[in-house]
């Protein structure tokens, strides 16, 4: 037969099958990891003949992720979090051995620690405290009698336990590493080089076009203040696919705090300028940008700053050299002199910006593995920063009392699967707690994946399985859910759905080396943990969490009492520790804050960074009690008060003969003066606000 008949496929259609086909190729090959990652688990512990191998399965399953650095760096966290809820639940033990009550507000109140950390901290870690605190209600679970009482087993249960997580975590991590390259350190460079490129390439046009026509540059910071917040899950994801970064990880977080302060700079000078008279801002501009080195100005064939991009590979391959140009070049703005307050707010505040660039080069010389990097980066310690006590106490509050709640109804209920029950409210109500105005929608989505787990895990155990006796078709029965729900786990419609899914799949299934098909057994496990994921998710409706407003409210009210306190004096803060303080506020900041709330928390970053550096050289200018009533007006909340004085002061200051002593001294504080002063006027409705006490 001629082959002339065949029908033949048309260039168009064969690439509209792969646009189909291509992007799916790295969700199925996810699915496919996730897969042999559980294989790995389950096959590793019926081999060591392990008490119970679908927690090895489990933990495979919710260590993956579609990133192998949050992978690796969810496994460490998990492994702590476990080693530390096993430790707990054994002392908890230990210290009420025949007590049922005292055990179980114990328990209760372990899992409220652990909600009230798991929302203090950040990422990972605040992952670890979620894991120590319903590790220790799972090994509770075990070993909780029918009416809910401790028995003496609890150290050989967290033993078991613990091995069994311990095995997912390694499977999972083997499997990961083994067929994941990574690219979150690229990825991070990646991002850092953007945001520093960008920063300081609108900053130069800026400066450029300062005068008649200067652009407004508001709705820019904005929006790059958002991607500096963004970076937060991507450092740790970079870390987690290096030792090296894991060492050195302040180092990662200075230079995203770097960009945070290279903004506030950029911030004033822009202030200033927008109420400096056409000519002399642009004349005072051009002072300024003449000392700004000509790598960080953009080259007509490169266009402007967007056009970069991060395809400048200066930024990532020449780190180091950077540095010191931008270091040296905010030295010499520093030490520029100037006649008036104005060109030296404008040269000192550009010093600040480049100051905050060369922590983010810093930042990137470590990402390229540049042995010329900063020398000192393994001795900088992290600082744990609390913005806001009030959510993490409501945390713990309802953790509290939906554990208690659940112990009551299983020792009135005398229900036979009361303890797994128990075991999957807590997870979600602590797993869940830091999401904030997302926890009910994500435990909605938990509680809605156990259900389709379930179905699921009927499915496979009473039709499929009873036929099977090979381990290599248990895998392939297990890949057909697997696979194709670890792909869409991938996918941003329903995700979290899926995620739950495939990480309740295994306990429901409850995989053994002689399995049982106990239908009465299963549908009670399948309930308990279906109520106990519904329970969870009530309780994020019931006892929800602070609303996006009350928490932007909240934020910038306990800024400006900060604030407020730094004014009083004394207080020993250094610019570092005020700009800690402020950053993590910036980055717990509900998306749905407005433009203007992130702005007044940018002024009071500034006004804070100025009053430091008034009290630091006011005494030296013998500007004691004038300055201290200046501050006083403000702490007060009179920001009019504190700018007319701030105007004595500075007239106090332009009277002193020019030959004076200390007058480069006084040239520098009339600038922080004319700085603090000029956010004071902008904002004056937040610093005259009410504040807590």
């Amino acid at each position: 037969m001629s082959g002339a008949g065949l029908p033949t496929a048309s260039p168009a259609g064969v690439w509209l099958l792969a646009g189909v086909v291509r992007p799916s190729v790295p969700a199925l090959l996810f699915g496919l990891r996730l897969w042999a990652s559980i294989c790995l688990a389950l096959y590793v512990a019926f081999w060591l003949q392990l008490d119970n191998p679908s927690w090895a399965a489990t933990t495979a399953a919710t260590m993956c992720q579609p990133q192998l650095g949050a992978s690796l760096r969810k496994g460490w966290s998990r492994m702590v979090g476990t080693l530390v809820g096993a430790v707990a639940i054994v002392l908890l033990t230990a210290c009420f051995p025949q007590g049922r009550g005292p055990f179980l507000v114990g328990l209760a109140l372990w899992g409220a620690a652990s909600a009230l950390a798991a929302t203090l901290l950040r990422t990972f870690p605040a992952y670890a405290a979620a894991l120590a605190g319903y590790t220790a209600v799972i090994v509770a679970s075990d070993t909780l009698g029918a009416t809910g009482g401790p028995d003496g087993q609890v150290f050989m249960l967290a033993i078991y336990r613990v091995s069994e997580i311990c095995l997912g975590i390694v499977s999972a991590g083997v499997v990961l590493a083994g067929t994941d390259l990574g690219g979150a350190r690229r990825r991070l460079a990646t991002s850092l080089a953007a945001l520093a490129v960008e920063v300081t390439g609108r900053f130069v046009g800026m400066l450029a076009l300062a005068g008649p026509g200067l652009p407004e540059t508001r709705p820019v910071r904005r929006e790059l203040l958002r991607r500096v917040i963004a970076l937060d899950p991507v450092i740790d994801q970079a870390i987690g696919e290096s030792a090296t970064l894991r060492d050195r990880s302040p180092v990662l977080q200075s230079a995203a705090d770097g960009l945070f302060a290279a903004l506030v700079g950029w911030r004033a000078v822009a202030n200033h300028l927008r109420r400096l008279p056409g000519d002399q801002a642009r004349a005072e501009a051009a002072a300024v940008l003449r000392n700004v080195p000509a790598e960080f100005r953009p080259t007509p064939e490169q266009g402007g700053p967007t056009a970069r991009g991060a395809d400048d590979p200066r930024w990532t391959e020449d780190a180091v050299r950077l540095r010191r140009v931008c270091m040296a070049a905010a030295r010499r703005l520093v030490a520029t002199p100037a006649g008036t307050p104005s060109p030296r707010l404008l040269l000192d505040h550009t010093a600040k910006l480049l100051a905050g660039v060369s922590r983010t080069l810093d930042g990137l010389a470590l990402l390229a593995d540049d042995p010329a990097g900063p020398p000192d980066s393994r001795r900088r310690a992290a600082r744990l920063r609390v913005p806001d006590w009030l959510p993490a106490l409501v945390n713990a509050g309802r953790a509290f009392v939906v554990i208690g709640a659940m112990e009551l109804f299983w020792i009135l209920s005398a229900w036979p699967s009361g303890a797994l029950a128990i075991t999957w409210t807590a997870i979600p109500v602590i797993l869940m707690a830091p999401r904030a105005d997302q926890a009910y929608a994500s435990a909605v989505d938990f509680a809605v994946g156990a259900g389709l787990a379930a179905l699921v895990a009927a499915i496979i155990l009473f039709v499929v399985l009873p036929g099977l006796v090979t381990f290599v078709a248990f895998s392939i029965v297990l890949g057909l859910v697997l696979v194709p729900a670890g792909a869409l786990m991938t996918q941003p419609w329903r995700a979290a759905v899926f995620a739950s899914m495939v990480g309740r799949f295994p306990p429901l299934l409850g995989p053994a080396n002689e399995m049982s098909y106990d239908t009465v057994a299963f549908y009670n496990s399948a309930l308990a943990i279906i109520v106990g994921s519904g329970v969870a998710a009530l309780s994020f409706r019931l006892l929800p969490p602070l609303s996006p407003a009350f928490r932007t409210r909240r934020l910038l009210a306990l800024t400006l009492r900060d604030l407020r306190r730094l004014a009083r004096g004394p207080v020993r803060w250094t610019p570092e520790d005020w700009e800690g303080r402020v950053f993590a506020r910036l980055t717990v900041l509900p998306a749905q804050a407005e433009p203007v709330q992130r702005a007044q928390l940018l002024a009071a970053l500034s006004a804070g960074n100025e009053i430091i550096r008034l009290r630091r050289i006011g005494p030296r200018l013998g500007l004691g009690p004038g300055l201290d009533a200046a501050l006083d007006a403000l702490a007060r909340g009179d920001s009019g008060a504190a700018t007319a004085r701030l105007a004595r002061l500075d007239h106090l200051l332009a009277s002193r003969p020019v030959a004076t002593p200390g007058t480069p001294v006084a040239l520098r504080a009339r600038g922080s003066m004319l700085a603090l002063s000029e956010v004071l006027t902008q904002h004056a409705s937040y610093f005259d606000a009410e504040a807590p006490g």
